[in-house]
This record gives C-alpha cells, structure tokens and sequence, in this order.
C-alpha cells in the first residue's frame, strides 16, 4: 500500500527522559496500536545524534483520514496522553505528501 499522507514529528524530552520517550513510542508498534494499523505503512522512531532527549518520529499513512480516524482511537489517545509527561516543550510537526522512497529493516 503506498503513502499517501505522512508528517515527521520532532519532541523534546525533559532532560534524562529521552529513552522512556523513545518506549513509549515504540509501544505504538504493539497490536492494536497506531503503527500497527494497515493504514500505517511507515513508523519510524529516531534519536537525535547529538541530544539524547531529542526524538523524530516518520509516519506515512494510506490517507490523512485513516491517520486522523486511527488517532481517535482508544490506543493512539492513551499514548497521546502519555507523552505529555515527557515533553520538555510542544512538539514541532511537519506534515507531507510523500512522493517515493525506501525503507528497509
């Protein structure tokens, strides 16, 4: 399935906080969870290399409306509500259109 919709996320942990950031957000790979979902074909979690307490997470969805409906959801919104502890300040987001690419694992 291809993306048609997709955004790159950069948070900020509070300092010292960035592997449980990083957790938690993998926790969005598990079954019944975000990244788990058929509509989501790219979940990507990285650290910056030069501030542990900096995280990017890559999505690419099958379409904005499968995004915004799966983050509705129960499971999306209760790590949604979780990282909120976390942060250290909002969270910066730039959304897309992806045009092609690679992503192997």
């Amino acid at each position: 399935m291809p993306a048609n919709y997709g955004f790159n996320a950069t948070l900020t942990a509070k300092p010292g906080m960035g592997s449980g950031l990083v957790d938690l957000l993998l926790t969005g790979l598990d079954a019944g969870s975000p990244g788990a979902s058929e509509h989501c074909v790219v979940y990507l979690v990285s650290r910056s290399a030069s501030d542990p307490d900096v995280v990017h997470v890559t999505e690419g969805w099958t379409s904005e409306e499968d995004h915004h409906r799966i983050f509705a959801g129960e499971a999306a919104q209760a790590i949604v509500a979780r990282i909120g502890g976390l942060l250290a300040k909002e969270s910066e987001y730039t959304d897309y259109v992806p045009v092609l690419g690679k992503a192997a694992f």
